[in-house]
C-alpha cells in the first residue's frame, strides 16, 4: 500500500480523512481512495463499504454525488472508492464485459479484492469488521459489484447493483453495448454462471438493486432474477423466491420527486435476501444523488436515497466468521494442490552419465 495524500472530495484544502492510495498486486495496479469518519477510533471493529463509479466518473466525483461519506460519518463505517484508470478503460469504465475480468484471481476483480484485503489487514488505520464489508457500484461498477458477488462470495456480505448488469452479461464490447441497449441475456443461465464461478465458497448473496423506469444508457435488465437462480443454487433451494411474487410490496414518493416501488423477497425464516427499487421516470443515475457537484449529471436528486436504503439493508446481512474461515482454508488448500501438482508434472532432470 502506497499512500498519496490528495484533496477532499468537491475540492478544497487537504483532508486527512480522504486518503488516495495504490494498491499493486500480482493482477495489476489500482489507486484508490479511502474515506475515514472524523471521530473513528482504530480498534474499533467498523463496517467496510466499497464503491465502484460508472463511467467517466472518478472516485471523488462519486464520492460526492452519492453522499455516502455523509452516511459514514453518521454511522461510522469507513468507505473505499477504487478508481479506475484510463490505461485500463479510455473512458474509465470498468471491464465488466471481457473473460479477463469475470473470474476469480484475475483482472479487475482480483484487484478490487486486493484493496479490500489491504484495507482490512492495515490495522494501524484501520480496524475492519471481516463479517461486514460489502460492495456497490453504478452501471459498469454496478456490473462489476455483480462480479465481485459471484467471485468472492466469502469477502462481501452483501452488495449493492444501481443501474448495472447481470453477472457475465457480455463477453465483449459489442456485446456489451446490445445487451446495455436491449436487456441482458437468460437470467436463469446468468444464473447458473455465476452460483458456478462461486465454486466451493457458495453461499446466499443478499442483493439490493435500484434502477431507473427511464434510463436509456442500461436497460432495465434481469438482475434481480439472475441473484435469484444462483442463491437458490447456493441454497440447495432452500431459498425459492419468484420475480413476481416477493414477499412484499411498498410504493412510496419522496416529498416533492418521485414515485418508486420497493419489491422484497425472504427466504423461509423471513431474512430479507433480495430487495429492487424501481423509480418511476428516472434515467441512468444514482437515486438520491447530490446534483450540485461535478459527475451530477449521473445523480438524481428527486430520487429515494439509494446510499441510505444500501447502507440500511448492508446492516441486515453479515457474514459467518466460521464459513469464511473454512473458505479462505480451501482456497489455500487448493493453491498450495496447484502447486504441487505443478511441481509433480515438472520433468525430473536427467542423471548424468
Amino acid at each position: 500500500m502506497i499512500r498519496r495524500d490528495n484533496v477532499q472530495p468537491g475540492g478544497g484544502l487537504y483532508h486527512p480523512m480522504w486518503q488516495k492510495y495504490l494498491h499493486s498486486g500480482p493482477a495489476g495496479s489500482l489507486p484508490y481512495f479511502v474515506y475515514t469518519p472524523v471521530n473513528y477510533r482504530a480498534r474499533k471493529p467498523v463496517p467496510l463499504v466499497v464503491m465502484l463509479h460508472g463511467c467517466t466518473q472518478t472516485a471523488e466525483e462519486f464520492a460526492t454525488s452519492t453522499r455516502m461519506n455523509e452516511l459514514a460519518e453518521q454511522y461510522h463505517f469507513i468507505v473505499a472508492y477504487p478508481q479506475q484508470t484510463s490505461n485500463h478503460n479510455r473512458s474509465r469504465c470498468w471491464n465488466w464485459f471481457q473473460h479477463s475480468n469475470q473470474a476469480r484471481d484475475h483482472g479487475e476483480p482480483a484487484m478490487i479484492a486486493g484493496i479490500v484485503r489491504e484495507i482490512e489487514q492495515s490495522k494501524s488505520s484501520w480496524t475492519i469488521d471481516p463479517r461486514r464489508m460489502y460492495v456497490a457500484g453504478l452501471s459498469a461498477g454496478g456490473a462489476m459489484a455483480s462480479i465481485l458477488g459471484a467471485t468472492y462470495p466469502e469477502l462481501f456480505a452483501a452488495i449493492g447493483v444501481h443501474s448495472g448488469l447481470e453477472y457475465r452479461a457480455a463477453s465483449n464490447m459489442l456485446d456489451g453495448l446490445r445487451v446495455m441497449r436491449r436487456g441482458g441475456p437468460d437470467p436463469l443461465k446468468q444464473g447458473q454462471a455465476a452460483y458456478a464461478a462461486m465454486g466451493h465458497a457458495a453461499r446466499i448473496v443478499p442483493v439490493i438493486a435500484f434502477h431507473g423506469t427511464n434510463d436509456r444508457v442500461v436497460n432495465v435488465v434481469n438482475v434481480v432474477e439472475q441473484w435469484m437462480q444462483t442463491n437458490s443454487l447456493a441454497s440447495r433451494g432452500a431459498y425459492a423466491a419468484t420475480f413476481h411474487e416477493p414477499s412484499s410490496v411498498e410504493s412510496g414518493r419522496v416529498k416533492g420527486g418521485r414515485a418508486y416501488t420497493v419489491y422484497r423477497w425472504a427466504d423461509s425464516n423471513g431474512q430479507r435476501v433480495q430487495e429492487y427499487w424501481r423509480v418511476d421516470g428516472m434515467g441512468h443515475a444514482w437515486s438520491g444523488g447530490s446534483r450540485g457537484s461535478r459527475g451530477s449529471s449521473y445523480a438524481d436528486a428527486q430520487g429515494p436515497d439509494a446510499s441510505l436504503a444500501m447502507y440500511q439493508f448492508f446492516m441486515r446481512h453479515s457474514l459467518s466468521l466460521q464459513a469464511e474461515d473454512e473458505h479462505v482454508l480451501w482456497w489455500h488448500v487448493r493453491s498450495v494442490g496447484k502447486r504441487l501438482l505443478k511441481r509433480f508434472r515438472s520433468p525430473s532432470p536427467e542423471a548424468p552419465s
